[in-house]
């Protein structure tokens, strides 16, 4: 273990070796990283553990300078774990560079299947007990992490002493279909939201993507399509996402000897935004989070869209109506178009063609649930449906809500200390 600080903060660095397949404790194993963080003035005392739950899927867990956003008040009486979970971050790493040693797309698409919340788990309750001595911790988990946090509810709930969630109930049976078909009207809200914000930004929108459709640049090997384009919208789902958007179309075009090109500067920020290299993981198994009743995710955002032609970009541009942005969702267009997906577009069709998805939640051990549990709940989420989480809130017995429309997806990070001090008063009956 490597230890270090930073200001106020002791950090110790945690490798665990776990099975690839939790069945087969004896074959494979991977490795999982995980980041200790303690206050330094509390480094030697015993303190109950906090396992936070990074969103995604495919997202390490998020890197602090110092006590930022909730770590601040979760150091004033937990020991902190920020799992990178696997596949991502110091977890042992899987993309275009890593996956071809499994071999091709079909081993690729086979090992990738022990990649989502309930094997996230089973790694949460193999580490458990090196590092409590078997006492069951606090979990906070955020967006996808409140997904893996109502499977651990679901399956391991004698592990847990407390759950606090934001922005994550997931729907306890809705397939892929049901999850963009609600997505899409939320995302129109969304864009219409920015578009009454800053009312520039309809014409001009419009400009970007037909340039993009003509011109089809590239930067750094990423192609840039009206489609790409159209995906900024997930920034929307940020507080600050709707003003960050603005600013990435303002300075869109400049005049060169050429006549008016697309900036280096859009480009680059476009391609920054809409790449995967970060976090290949979120293309790959997006769906699959969604995958439980036998039937295929088939590339669900992609088949649903079709149901909501306002979205068609090249058709916006043949009558005179907005370019309508999207947000949290894959499509195949993303594994030609990106550089870090390009790849591993076949094993991204195999996993979409995938039918043996077990469940992952348990409805019957979560009606029966005596572990206490707060969820934020962000009106009008951008990336989670409201009525969906309700829902599963209803379901969880004693599962208390804080439904509110201060923040978006982003709150346990925007609102600082805030979100998780609510969080934590709920769960105990403070307010």
């Amino acid at each position: 273990m490597n230890s270090y600080r930073q200001p106020g903060l002791v950090l110790t660095d945690h490798h665990f070796s776990v099975p690839l397949d939790h069945a087969d404790p004896g074959g494979e194993r991977i490795e999982i990283f995980g980041r200790e963080i303690v206050a330094a003035s509390k480094a030697d005392q015993e303190l109950p553990w906090l396992l936070y739950l990074e969103g995604g899927p495919g997202f390490g867990a998020r890197r602090f300078a110092g006590a930022e956003a909730w770590l601040g008040r979760a150091v004033r009486e937990f020991r902190v774990l920020l799992l990178d979970q696997r596949g991502t971050g110091l977890s042992t790493p899987a993309n275009r560079q890593t996956l071809p040693l499994r071999g091709g797309p079909r081993e690729q698409a086979d090992y990738l299947a022990h990649f989502r919340a309930d094997s996230i788990v089973r790694d949460c309750e193999f580490i458990r007990p090196q590092l409590t001595g078997g006492a069951p911790w606090t979990v906070l988990g955020q967006s996808f992490g409140g997904f893996c946090a109502v499977r651990y509810l679901s399956a391991a709930p004698e592990g847990l002493s407390t759950v606090l969630i934001t922005g994550g109930l997931p729907s306890l049976d809705a397939h892929a279909d049901d999850v963009y078909r609600a997505a899409y009207p939320r995302i129109e809200r969304k864009v219409a939201a920015h578009y009454a914000r800053y009312p520039q930004d309809v014409e001009r929108a419009r400009e970007i993507t037909a340039h993009l459709a003509e011109h089809r640049p590239e930067s750094a090997g990423h192609r840039l399509t009206p489609e790409g384009f159209q995906s900024l919208g997930i920034l929307l789902g940020g507080g600050s996402g709707s003003h960050q958007l603005h600013y990435l179309l303002e300075n869109a075009f400049v005049r060169t000897p050429h006549g008016t090109e697309l900036s280096d500067t859009f480009q680059e920020a476009m391609r920054t935004a809409t790449s995967f290299a970060g976090h290949p993981l979120y293309a790959l198994m997006h769906e699959a989070i969604y995958g439980q009743d036998g039937r295929p995710t088939d590339w669900a955002a992609e088949r649903v869209r079709a149901e909501f032609p306002q979205f068609d970009a090249v058709k916006a541009l043949e009558g005179d109506g907005p370019v309508l942005f999207t947000g949290e969702s894959i499509h195949p267009w993303h594994f030609d178009v990106d550089p870090a997906l390009r790849p591993l577009r076949e094993t991204a069709g195999l996993l979409a063609a995938r039918t043996d998805w077990a469940p992952l939640y348990d409805p019957e051990r979560l009606a029966a649930n005596e572990v206490p549990v707060a969820a934020a709940v962000y009106h009008d989420d951008m990336y989670v449906d409201t009525a969906h989480a309700l829902r599963t809130a209803a379901a969880i017995r004693g599962l208390r809500t804080w439904v509110t429309d201060e923040f978006e997806h982003d709150g346990v990070r925007a609102g600082g200390p805030r979100v998780l001090d609510r969080l934590l008063a709920v769960v105990r009956d403070e307010v």
